[in-house]
């Protein structure tokens, strides 16, 4: 059972970053509209090699999503099908699917703009605006999630990550990861 807490995280994250075409549910439309706002945020061509491996990674994830969570594989992965991939993935973690591995990895590399193998509050703040999140508040979601500290690397973005989809603690420093500072 999903906690109304866990619930709301998991509806911000569905609704802010996987329902690009804000049909009520996921489908691979919503993937190709991600990748090319995310190509135009990044200055990326169709084309180019950055363009074609973050093309492959979504297509990737889409194919992880739909095939973790459409239970009635219909192309489309609703909010409720979302909520219980996710609530299987709090059982174990450790156990996270590819697909899983390689979104969290992927999110981890856009943020890191400046290719350095860590985020800053910038960095973060910066794409979250860019995907329509308040950039203050985004600010104060990093610093939550980082602790005091001036950059993430990606061993702790992804506990942090991890954290997130698995927490019931309120005051975890995972609830922040996706630039809110409220659930």
């Amino acid at each position: 059972m999903v906690s109304d807490f866990r619930k709301k995280k998991l509806v911000h994250v569905f609704t802010a970053f996987f329902d690009t075409n804000k049909s009520g549910s996921i489908d691979k439309k919503d993937f190709v509209l991600a990748i090319e706002k995310t190509a135009k945020l990044r200055g990326w061509k169709e084309g180019d090699v950055t363009y074609k491996l973050l093309q492959e990674t979504l297509m990737a994830v889409w194919e992880g999503i739909q095939s973790s969570a459409d239970a009635d594989k219909d192309g489309q992965v609703t909010l409720d099908e979302w909520i219980s991939m996710w609530d299987n993935f709090s059982k174990n973690p450790a156990k996270a699917a590819d697909w899983q591995r390689l979104y969290a990895k992927c999110i981890f590399q856009l943020e890191d703009s400046s290719n350095d193998g860590a985020i800053d509050s910038e960095e973060f703040s910066s794409v979250y605006a860019s995907l329509g999140l308040d950039k203050v508040e985004a600010t104060a979601a990093f610093g939550k999630m980082a602790q005091g500290k001036d950059k993430v690397n990606w061993e702790e973005f992804e506990k942090l990550w991890n954290e997130y989809f698995a927490s019931e603690d309120v005051n975890a420093p995972g609830n922040f990861i996706f630039g809110k500072t409220s659930y």
